[in-house]
């Protein structure tokens, strides 16, 4: 039996595969090898036609974002934000949580004038948002065929949709963030500033720059600073160079025990927020930097060096009837008693001659190692870069130990002197400076610098420099203010110029407990009438600090207690005389 082999066959409708004949009737078959062949081919043109389709929508969004958007420099958009490091620093904040420093993200317009096809018409469009642009400077810039043109810094929302609106190619805008100073120049010698790239140049911003620059979810950095305390000790500066004329001025109020730093002042200063505004003058930090010839300041340090050593007693007696000759030098008094001095006299009425005696009975060796104990030898170690180094003898004779024992011939910042003598009425602990909070003060890490009985004798000392000497004019109603004056001529080529003066006043309160130190400088102060003519720390310095403990105690908390009969035991101190 014949078996006959037939081919498979696929029916293909007309109009699908082989074409219908004329004069061919019935449907068309195409065996399997055909049909398979013309799928194949119908597959790969789907897929050309998908891709050929993908092509023509990137080229319309494209267009589209070229027309609307204005994204990237290809297709000379304008909307693209280019971020610039997005870290946002940490805040500052003062001990009650105000805000000194933050950040915040702004937008900068810029242009790449490669991309501005009519200057003309993009520098009036500009001008609709920004109508204080010069026209005829904006023209110019966008002609400049430059790839980079800063044209504002920190738009407002409004002005970057306004801008936007405008659809001009060319048109860039940079996100970055921008540090803000909310206070101002209320502290900016503590606070500091950053530069364009978001990193600290002075201050605290550059001291703790990799601290501020980490994640702003660490929490602000809490300073030590009380922004209340901080813009007295400003206002009552600013009040006292004003009526003195002064060059400049400088102050700051110290925990004596914790170190931390409440206030700290220079003047003139400067806006963190405008900084390219600000001189050279005003961005000196005199509390820190400046070091300076501190005159009768140096006297405490001189009289606890002579209590503490148990060698000279508070009632012992130095010849002050006369100028006291040393080598190729006669030292004078400003006010001559011309009498014998007790040490408590010496000190009350500030005398360089019985200060001389004093210090040449104690010794050379003795004095440089006391001074050095209280870190007068070293700079300040506090929390900013801004720190002077001391001016010191370069030999320490004769003449340098009685010079240096009434603030000649050394020179210090006044932030050394606040802290040292801190340390001689805080019970005679060495006072670490700071500028940041202490919240975990630990008062068994001291270490002590005098004897308990040196630092009390220093107290009642100062107290009768308020009461019965120099510094009567800054004496406070209950709150029993102590401290010293210094009056010292500026150092000037072959000399000392006495028309030019430095004037401070470190005052203590209260001054039986310490707890708080206010010092003030004034750089030059002139006379008036109101001080008769009189240029003297006790005119100036000392009644600008009277005025600073008024208005901070009552801040602080220290609450005034009446002073019936103040040391009574000591009342004879300065009765004594021959």
């Amino acid at each position: 039996m014949n078996e006959v082999r037939r081919r498979s066959a696929v029916h293909v409708p007309q109009g699908f595969g082989a074409p219908h004949r004329p004069g061919q009737s019935g449907p068309t078959f195409l065996d399997s090898r055909q049909y398979h062949a013309l799928a194949t081919r119908r597959q790969r043109l789907m897929v050309l036609g998908g891709l050929f389709g993908l092509a023509w929508l990137v080229l319309v969004f494209q267009l589209f974002n070229l027309a609307v958007f204005n994204g990237d420099r290809a297709s000379g958009a304008s909307t693209r934000i280019v971020s610039v490091d997005k870290t946002l620093r940490r805040d500052i904040v003062d001990r009650n949580a105000q805000l000194l420093a933050t950040s915040l993200k702004t937008v900068t317009l810029y242009a790449d004038a490669r991309d501005i096809a009519d200057a003309d018409e993009a520098a009036r469009g500009l001008m609709s948002v920004f109508p204080e642009f010069d026209y005829a400077d904006l023209k110019k810039k966008l002609e400049s065929e430059r790839a980079w043109v800063v044209l504002r810094h920190d738009l407002t929302p409004r002005q970057h949709a306004s801008v936007h609106a405008l659809g001009f190619p060319g048109f860039r805008f940079e996100e970055r963030p921008r540090r803000i100073y909310p206070k101002g120049s209320l502290a900016s010698h503590v606070v500091g500033f950053v530069g364009s790239e978001n990193k600290g140049l002075i201050g605290l911003e550059r001291t703790l720059n990799d601290a501020l620059a980490s994640d702003s979810a660490d929490g602000p950095v809490e300073l030590s600073l009380d922004l209340r305390v901080q813009y007295i000790m400003r206002d009552e500066l600013i009040r006292s160079m004003l009526e003195f004329k002064a060059k400049a001025a400088t102050g700051l109020v110290l925990d004596v025990t914790t170190g931390e730093i409440l206030a700290l002042v220079s003047l003139p200063d400067f806006d963190p927020n405008d900084i390219g505004a600000a001189s050279n003058n005003q961005l000196f930090n005199r509390a820190t930097m400046g070091v300076y010839e501190m005159g009768s300041t140096f006297k405490a340090f001189n009289t606890a060096m002579a209590l503490d050593g148990g060698k000279i007693d508070i009632d012992d007696q130095f010849d002050a009837s006369a100028p006291y000759k040393v080598a190729n030098r006669t030292i004078h008094d400003f006010h001559p008693e011309n009498r014998w001095l007790s040490v408590a006299e010496v000190f009350m009425v500030s005398s360089n001659i019985g200060s001389a005696r004093i210090a040449h009975q104690v010794g050379a060796e003795r004095q440089s190692e006391f001074l050095e104990r209280l870190g007068l030898f070293d700079r300040a170690e506090v929390e900013i870069p801004e720190i002077g180094r001391p001016l010191l003898p370069v030999k320490w004779g004769p003449t340098e130990t009685a010079t240096v024992s009434y603030g000649h011939g050394i020179s210090v910042s006044p932030l050394s002197i606040a802290v040292a003598m801190a340390s001689l009425v805080n019970g005679g602990y060495k006072v670490e400076p700071t500028i940041l909070r202490q919240r975990d003060y630990d008062p068994g890490t001291r270490t002590r610098v005098v004897r308990e009985e040196t630092s009390r004798q220093m107290r009642r000392l100062m107290r009768q420099v308020v009461t019965q000497g120099t510094a009567s004019q800054a004496d406070v109603p209950g709150y029993s203010v102590g401290g010293k004056t210094g009056t010292a001529d500026k150092p000037s080529a072959g000399g000392y110029d006495r028309r030019a003066l430095i004037t401070s006043f470190a005052g203590i309160f209260p001054s039986d407990k310490p707890r708080y130190l206010v010092l003030a400088l004034l750089d030059e102060p002139k006379g008036t009438p109101k001080t008769h003519n009189y240029r003297t720390a006790g005119w100036n310095a000392a009644p600008t600090v009277g005025a600073v403990v008024r208005r901070v105690a009552p801040a602080l908390g220290v609450r005034p207690t009446a002073e019936v009969s103040p040391f009574a035991e000591t009342a004879q101190l300065a009765s004594t005389q021959r």
